[in-house]
């Protein structure tokens, strides 16, 4: 049937445990996502005994995940600018499914502190940060100078976002090139160029500049000391609404190409035990000046002689999230429900500790053998590998048409071992395992990193990939 413009598929009712309700101050929640994330939490409200309402666009009408959710909203055409992006179909769709909070995964509208906004104005719950923490760390500029403030170690650079390319040289030849030009809105390696001299920042700004403008409508820049091979460790963050904040160690992220992670794996190798706490402190510091609560993630980049720089914060739940709850043993999308619900934490910092080692493999629908062209298209035949320490995120299944209208995640193979050498080699066995047929995806190129001898040495930093692809 139709309501408000939407059409709405009644799904199976949820079953709900009334003693864990007592606990929970949600009864019903709207999932603002798609894929494998929209699957993750309402599996994770499902355990909580707390119904769904998921979403979906046109081109997501057959997702295999809809009937598991309580009720499927339809929000509106393929392109997310007209479905997921729609603040306005979001917040019908949550009136229509008589939600109390709306959770919204990664990407879309996580980190819009204008829809965490709109979403208190509505008194509709947002599982996530406030928007005002939101907004103070949403800006990398902003950001930066939160930083300095909490005396977290910042990339030396602008103080500020630049007004011209002149002022751009003046800091360059301040702080000595190499420099790197950054949006303070940017995400994913977008409005990003390294100059090495006067004449290459020149066009480096105004590429950059316009790159951000359009994907982010500010073309606001600034710039840092460029850190020639570093590696990229992020902690992750969790604190509630009573004060608490605590980190869950760190995560390495330097498997990547183009700023896209591809491997992720915690404890991060290679990492000084001074250095590691020394990181996560300030994540911590970070996070108290920001006033933020719910799960976040402070990114650092790392340099060749172990020193630790601030570069962002991802104020929402990550896609390499399950890395760091295979090693900590706790579920962190559960973890912001009950925060966002108004539940105290209930643990200190000295009692979680990580266990083992773990890694993520991102599977995307792109061929590796040609430039990395995504390759949307019908899943024939999968197959996911199990075992012991494996597990396997993802919203596909044989028959499933990967939609060229979103990202190209397939799906995550995450594996969780005693040793780092264990883990390498239970990945590698479920990669081989792993059968998805109809489609190219990155699963080479995986097998190929991993059976490199730079990356059973932990001899890897950013730009690793693609001198191994070069060579």
């Amino acid at each position: 049937m139709l309501l408000g413009g939407f059409s709405v598929k009644k799904e199976c009712s949820a079953l709900v445990s009334p003693g864990v309700l007592r606990k929970i101050m949600f009864k019903r929640i709207l999932v603002a996502n798609r894929g494998e994330i929209a699957l993750r939490v309402i599996r994770a409200c499902r355990e909580l005994g707390v119904e769904t309402v998921a979403i979906y666009s046109e081109a997501d009408r057959d997702a295999v995940y809809l009937p598991l959710a309580d009720e499927a909203i339809c929000v509106g055409p393929a392109k997310a600018a007209e479905s997921y992006l729609r603040i306005d179909r979001v917040i019908s769709a949550a009136e229509i499914g008589n939600v109390q909070a709306i959770h919204p995964g990664y990407g879309f509208l996580s980190e819009n502190s204008h829809f965490a906004e709109v979403c208190r104005s509505c008194d509709i719950g947002f599982i996530g940060p406030s928007p005002e923490s939101m907004a103070r760390v949403g800006d990398k500029n902003s950001a930066r100078l939160l930083a300095r403030e909490a005396g977290v170690p910042c990339v030396p650079g602008s103080d500020g976002l630049l007004t011209n390319e002149k002022e751009a040289l003046q800091v360059a030849r301040a702080i000595g090139f190499p420099v790197l030009l950054k949006a303070t809105a940017g995400g994913g390696g977008k409005g990003m160029r390294v100059a090495a001299n006067d004449l290459s920042l020149s066009s480096a700004f105004q590429q950059a500049s316009a790159e951000a403008q359009a994907a982010f409508g500010n073309s606001g820049m600034y710039i840092e000391k460029y850190i020639e091979r570093p590696r990229h460790v992020e902690v992750q963050i969790l604190g509630d609404t009573h004060g608490t904040m605590l980190h869950l160690w760190e995560r390495d992220c330097s498997t990547q190409r183009r700023h896209q992670k591809l491997i992720e794996e915690s404890p991060s190798p290679r990492l000084a035990p001074e250095t590691r706490k020394a990181m996560c402190e300030a994540a911590v510091r970070l996070a108290k000046a920001a006033g933020y609560f719910s799960a976040g993630t402070v990114e650092f980049i790392v340099d060749q002689e172990g020193n630790f720089y601030f570069i962002e914060v991802n104020a929402r739940i990550q896609v390499e999230h399950p890395v760091t709850e295979m090693v900590t043993g706790i579920d962190l999308i559960k973890a912001q429900i009950r925060i966002a619900a108004g539940e105290p934490l209930g643990i200190v910092q000295h009692e979680i500790v990580p266990r083992g080692v773990a890694i993520e493999c991102r599977i995307n629908a792109e061929d590796p053998a040609n430039g990395f062209r995504p390759c949307p298209g019908r899943i024939e035949k999968m197959m996911a590998p199990g075992g012991f320490g494996v597990r396997f995120d993802s919203h596909a299944v044989a028959g499933y048409v990967v939609s060229p209208y979103y990202d190209s995640l397939v799906g995550k193979l995450i594996v969780h071992q005693p040793t780092r050498r264990e883990a390498i080699d239970t990945m590698t066995r479920a990669l081989r395992e792993l059968q998805i047929e109809g489609i190219r995806t990155t699963v080479p190129l995986h097998l190929e990193v991993l059976a490199n001898s730079a990356f059973h040495d932990a001899q890897v930093d950013t730009t690793f990939v693609e001198r191994m692809l070069a060579g």
